[in-house]
């Protein structure tokens, strides 16, 4: 009784991180995969040996012996492909972030909630062997009461080209791809509390950099390339319980590239990740302590999760609930950075 999975884009994200991880899995078969680039998905099935290949999402969908689909496409479709999958009763993994606005994420919610299908997010972070050293510390309450914690993903010149520049596919920069990964992530470890307001600023100050010596990532489909998007902020954000969260993103900025962190502070103990780190006190003195987490494939991870969850009808780790309360606080960066001053959520 294998599981028949759906591949909706076949860009990087499905080919290096997806079809990759799906297929390290037992008793789960790939059975279709679509591109707008009719072409692209050809090739992917010739490369993968899978069975159909289609430039419709829909022509997936209709795939009945299909039980889930993996949403791999670029950020503004992913409310329609999803909200219909719902409707076709298939299963969904869709990538971060949610969908480009805070009305479209609700509308997925609802579509999941409403044909009682799992709907799972792709917070890939989730599933580090180092952040479920954290996670598992906090939920041990080893950390106490968390109330403050900063994240951050520096890159002095990472500016990705293609579509993630533009604002009409993308729905943002370095915020809504990067830091939507960081921002969830160190959100996660504090426990998910509710967030109600946001003070934010993005800068556009840099754009299509001339460097030399560095290399730029180059998404597929790159051929009309416009900077319409943010390329660093930085920001406040409030929760209901009290606690807060501090956060520093970029794609260019003239300083250190840091890669992803995050750290929370709670009244018995603190950590950090990236380098993982526990800070906290034995007998009164002070003790800093490093635990060992071989790396994982956080990838194949998520998706053996996925799996699981359509198995045994778990709650997804990253579930719907959870990519909208990130996608509220994303858009509220941006509508904090765009009106000058503190928005409420």
């Amino acid at each position: 009784d294998k599981l028949k999975i759906g591949i909706i884009g076949a860009g990087n994200i499905a080919q290096n991180a997806h079809i990759p991880s799906y297929m390290k899995q037992k008793d789960v078969e790939i059975l279709g995969i679509c591109d707008f680039n009719l072409e692209r998905a050809q090739d992917a099935a010739n490369k993968f040996d899978i069975k159909y290949s289609a430039k419709d999402f829909r022509e997936i969908l209709d795939i009945e012996e299909i039980d889930a689909v993996s949403i791999c496409t670029l950020n503004n479709s992913h409310a329609e492909i999803a909200i219909a999958a719902a409707k076709a009763g298939k299963h969904i993994l869709c990538e971060k972030p949610m969908s480009m606005n805070v009305k479209e994420a609700q509308d997925m919610y609802k579509a999941a909630q409403d044909n009682n299908i799992t709907f799972m997010m792709g917070f890939v972070n989730r599933f580090r062997a180092d952040s479920k050293v954290i996670k598992t510390l906090a939920d041990a309450n080893k950390f106490g009461e968390i109330y403050y914690a900063k994240a951050g993903w520096l890159r002095r010149r990472g500016t990705p080209l293609g579509w993630f520049t533009n604002l009409a596919k993308s729905g943002g920069g370095p915020v809504i791809d990067i830091g939507v990964h960081v921002i969830d992530l160190t959100w996660y470890f504090m426990g998910k509390p509710k967030p109600i307001s946001v003070s934010a600023a993005t800068y556009s100050k840099i754009g299509d950099y001339q460097t030399k010596g560095v290399g730029r990532w180059v998404a597929l489909d790159a051929d009309d390339i416009v900077f319409e998007t943010e390329d660093s902020a930085s920001g406040f954000i409030r929760f209901e319980n009290g606690a807060s969260m501090t956060f520093d993103v970029s794609w260019a900025i003239n300083g250190k590239d840091t890669g992803i962190y995050s750290n929370i502070y709670g009244t018995k103990a603190g950590a950090s990740l990236n380098p993982l780190m526990i800070y906290g006190e034995e007998e009164n003195y002070l003790m800093d302590s490093s635990p060992i987490a071989n790396s994982e494939d956080s990838f194949a991870n998520q998706i053996e999760h996925f799996i699981e969850c359509i198995r045994e009808g778990k709650e997804p780790i990253s579930s719907a609930q959870d990519g909208l309360e990130v996608q509220k606080m994303l858009n509220g960066i941006y509508d904090s950075a765009k009106l000058g001053r503190e928005v409420l959520l």
